[in-house]
C-alpha cells in the first residue's frame, strides 16, 4: 500500500471507528455511514478521497479493516470502535485457545486486571499466534497471550468473529489467560 493509501486507511479509522464528528459525520446504530456522504465531507475538509480510493482501500487493506453494502452505498469498520455502535455479529463458540498481542510493558496490568477494552467496545483476539505476535510489535517489545476461549465460553462469556476474522469478547479475566515464561 501507497504511504498516500496509507494516510487515507488511517484517515477512515480516525471516522469510522472512533470520530466521525471530525469531518460532521454520524454513524447510523450498526456503524454504516453512506460513501458517497463519506467522501464529501472528507474533501471538504481537506481529505481527497473518492470512490475508487476507497474502494481500493477495503479491497487492499489487508487487515480488512473496511466493508462496503453488497450496492456499495454505505462503509463501516468491521470492528475497533470507540463510539457505540452494534455491528450485528451473532455470538459464536471460539475455538479452545485464542491469542492477545500486546507490549510487555502492560503485563503488569494484566496480570492483575485481565484484559479489557479501553476506549474500544471489546477485546480483540486472534485465532494465530503469528497474528498476535503482529499485533504486539506495534505496541512495543511484543508478547502474546494464550486465551482459554472455549473455557470462557463454556462459563458463559460471549464471543463474536468480525468479518475480518477477529475475534471480540467483552473482557478476560486474568484466571484464562496464559502468560509466557
Amino acid at each position: 500500500m501507497s504511504r498516500q493509501f496509507e494516510s487515507f486507511s488511517k484517515f477512515l479509522s480516525l471516522v469510522l471507528r472512533h470520530k466521525p464528528e471530525t469531518i460532521g459525520l454520524q454513524l447510523d446504530p450498526e456503524g454504516w455511514v453512506d460513501l458517497d456522504q463519506l467522501i464529501k465531507h472528507a474533501n471538504a475538509h481537506g481529505t481527497q478521497l473518492s470512490r475508487p480510493i476507497v474502494m481500493e482501500i477495503v479491497a487492499t487493506n489487508e487487515k480488512k479493516r473496511f466493508s462496503v453494502t453488497p450496492d456499495g452505498s454505505k462503509i463501516r469498520a468491521n470492528q475497533g470502535h470507540s463510539v457505540q455502535v452494534d455491528l450485528c455479529l451473532a455470538p459464536q463458540v471460539p475455538p479452545a485457545i485464542l491469542f492477545h498481542g500486546t507490549a510487555t510493558r502492560f503485563l503488569t496490568s494484566i496480570r492483575e486486571l485481565g484484559l479489557v477494552p479501553g476506549s474500544r467496545q471489546h477485546v480483540h483476539l486472534s485465532a494465530s499466534d503469528a497474528t498476535a505476535h503482529e499485533v504486539g510489535k506495534r505496541h512495543g517489545s511484543p508478547v502474546v497471550l494464550s486465551v482459554s476461549a472455549l473455557d470462557m465460553h463454556n462459563h458463559g462469556y460471549i464471543f463474536y468473529q468480525s468479518e475480518n476474522g477477529v475475534w471480540l469478547t467483552a473482557t478476560v479475566p486474568n484466571r484464562y489467560l496464559s502468560f509466557p515464561v
